[in-house]
């Protein structure tokens, strides 16, 4: 069986980012043999839900128009992508103490019921069990874990919410003041995912 991996980079920056060539490093350690590699680079802006949207989400599949689904296409896409992988790799900026609105538009557009998650008696349950996520978290200063910090929390609830509770965070905090010692430290952290 191939061992599918999610490549999510949320990095506004191409060239210049911390984050991406550690999302680099972790792929290729947690590739396998024939490995496959879905990429998503959310630099690319994802639209915001809308009340059309909403209204394509909340009609039952088999009455919505030819219009509503071409709505949903791309959520059903990014769904799809994350259903096929088993390990997820994000590299992650901490922006103005949260996550980039980027990655806040995407999981806008992955936590569908049905889908991603299930109402039961019992409250909401994830139907993404199983997978693997390594989180990789770069700041200029806030320390991953501080009161500052509301990105890690966030996305320990989102993908906690669709199911996914493996995850591991790569701390690549504080990169203005100690970037020759913070990204040496999270280089060692990716080879040690590998182990």
């Amino acid at each position: 069986m191939t061992h599918t991996i999610l490549k999510m980079n949320a990095s506004a920056r191409i060239a210049d980012s911390a984050s991406r060539p550690l999302v680099e490093r972790a792929v290729a350690k947690l590739s396998k043999s024939g490995s496959r590699v879905i990429e998503r680079d959310l630099a690319a802006p994802l639209p915001a839900v809308n009340e059309q949207w909403l209204n394509a989400n909340w009609t039952p599949a088999e009455s919505r128009t030819a219009e509503q689904s071409a709505v949903l296409e791309l959520s059903d896409a990014l769904i799809a992508e994350l259903k096929e992988a088993d390990t997820i790799v994000l590299g992650l900026p901490m922006y103005n103490f949260g996550v980039p609105a980027s990655f806040k538009a995407w999981v806008d557009l992955i936590a569908r019921n049905g889908e991603t998650f299930a109402y039961t008696d019992e409250g909401p349950k994830g139907l993404l069990e199983g997978k693997r996520a390594v989180v990789i978290v770069a700041t200029g200063g806030v320390p991953i874990g501080s009161a500052a910090d509301h990105a890690t929390p966030f996305v320990t609830t989102v993908l906690g919410f669709v199911g996914i509770t493996d995850i591991t965070f790569v701390d690549a905090a504080n990169l203005v003041a100690n970037s020759d010692t913070v990204v040496p430290k999270a280089e060692a952290t990716i080879d040690a995912l590998a182990a």
